[in-house]
């Protein structure tokens, strides 16, 4: 069991009316949300924890993990609105503004911390950016670390992070702890101020850095070396979602092999987790043929 502890919101992706004007789509979202939906399309047993609300987005979001066989249950249901992110694309890259103030997501506490029953817990997204969500997650991570398997892919939005010192304190405290860490390029830039990701190994007990260069592939490293894999070669529509995706196949692959545990992740071989990442890749080509982030499901591969 894999459980994806994060932001859930609604994309509201550009389209055009039939009119010809220029309109928003609500689709549902969010970095963490994404993956657990990809993670229930590829067949993992997974469950999803944020702070959801009982709005009619909230519904939409229920709806959309129900149907991809996500496990909803753990979440916090409230009456406050559901965070929104509009989306800008730009040669098919997106860019966001997000409207986040007194949300179900954003509003969530310690003290609506599920119990976790799962082997692995996945952490992300702008929900490590605010409080007093940021802090709710942070302590989750802290309490199920040492005896789960933790993955934490920050997803850097520059322009949504207001207190960068508190930010950086924070990643710093569970990349401490984490296990697997998927960074991306401009991530790594933003986080180091370099492009050596090895650097992330320094001081914390990771023992897998996933760093995505988008159409260059990526690059799997250990303590004892490094290994890149292409990316799959797709008609880009758009590149949402298309990280969120790459993780879970990456985890439903060690998944499905019986590495996903805190027993075993250290003894996966640099071969099964180059072939996870190559799982990985092969899911996020097919999320970014299409619009929106709309993961395969198992049968799709």
């Amino acid at each position: 069991m894999i459980l994806c502890a994060g932001e859930a919101l609604i994309d509201m992706l550009p389209r055009q009316s039939t009119s010809g004007e220029n309109a928003f789509a609500p689709l549902a979202g969010g970095s963490v949300f994404n993956t657990a939906i990809a993670l229930g399309r590829l067949d993992a047993h997974v469950q999803f924890f944020s702070g959801l609300s009982s709005d009619l987005f909230g519904d939409v979001l229920r709806a959309e993990l129900t149907a991809s066989k996500v496990d909803s249950s753990p979440a916090s249901i409230s009456d406050r609105p559901t965070t929104l992110a509009f989306v800008k694309l730009t040669n098919g890259h997106a860019s966001y503004a997000f409207y986040d103030e007194n949300t179900a997501g954003r509003l969530i506490t310690a003290n609506d911390l599920p119990e976790v029953t799962a082997d692995a817990i996945f952490f992300g997204g702008i929900s490590l950016v605010v409080e007093p969500c940021a802090a709710a997650y942070q302590a989750l991570m802290l309490r199920e670390a040492p005896t789960r398997v933790t993955m934490i892919d920050p997803n850097i939005r520059p322009g949504f992070i207001t207190d960068e010192a508190a930010y950086r304190a924070r990643l710093t405290s569970m990349f401490a702890v984490a296990d697997i860490m998927k960074t991306s390029d401009e991530d790594l830039q933003w986080i180091t101020g370099g492009t050596d990701a090895s650097v992330l190994f320094e001081g914390t007990s990771v023992q897998i850095i996933l760093l995505t260069k988008g159409s260059e592939g990526v690059t799997v490293l250990t303590r004892d070396g490094s290994v890149d894999v292409r990316a799959v070669k797709a008609q880009v529509v758009d590149t949402v979602g298309a990280g969120d995706t790459f993780s879970a196949g990456f985890l439903a692959n060690l998944d499905a092999r019986g590495l996903l545990t805190k027993a075993k992740i250290g003894s996966a071989t640099m071969e099964e987790l180059t072939q996870a990442a190559a799982f990985g890749a092969k899911v996020a080509a097919i999320t970014v043929s299409r619009a929106g982030a709309n993961p395969p499901w198992a049968s799709e591969l």
